[in-house]
């Protein structure tokens, strides 16, 4: 895409710019950094950078690169939205050689469904089999609650 690049360097990666958007998502809001550190160097991670190298995308994928992946994290700052990154973003992950052959690979979504659905995502079939441990206030303090968090 013209003007912007992907790379899965995990060296290229900009903390602040991925913290600061992750940190205020409705799914990982007030995650703590360490926590984000530790998700970051443990995963596959694909950022979006304009051509000067500054970082306006990302996702990450948690993999055994044999028959399982979950899909996460995935961004466009709001100002590079509406020019098809997060469709070359979500094309990009699907075609990277350590994700083929896999047998599933999961995410969730409150509102993108229709974004995924181009790239052959569907909701699942038995969802009744689907099983999890779910902490929603993991990242929230006491102090966070009494403020109405």
């Amino acid at each position: 895409m013209k003007g912007y690049y992907i790379s899965a360097d995990k060296k290229k990666l900009d903390f602040d710019v991925i913290y600061s958007y992750l940190s205020t998502s409705y799914w990982a809001e007030n995650i703590p950094e360490s926590v984000l550190h530790k998700a970051i160097e443990n995963a596959f991670c694909f950022g979006v950078y304009l051509d000067s190298g500054e970082q306006v995308g990302f996702a990450r994928v948690i993999t055994d690169q044999a028959t399982f992946a979950y899909l996460a994290d995935v961004f466009i700052l709001e100002a590079h939205r509406g020019k098809g990154l997060s469709k070359w973003l979500v094309a990009t992950i699907l075609e990277a050689p350590d994700l083929q052959g896999l047998r599933r690979i999961l995410l969730t979504t409150k509102d993108a469904h229709g974004l995924y659905a181009q790239y052959g995502f569907v909701q699942v079939e038995h969802p009744e089999r689907l099983m999890h441990i779910w902490h929603p206030d993991i990242y929230f303090t006491e102090s966070d609650s009494a403020t109405g968090h």
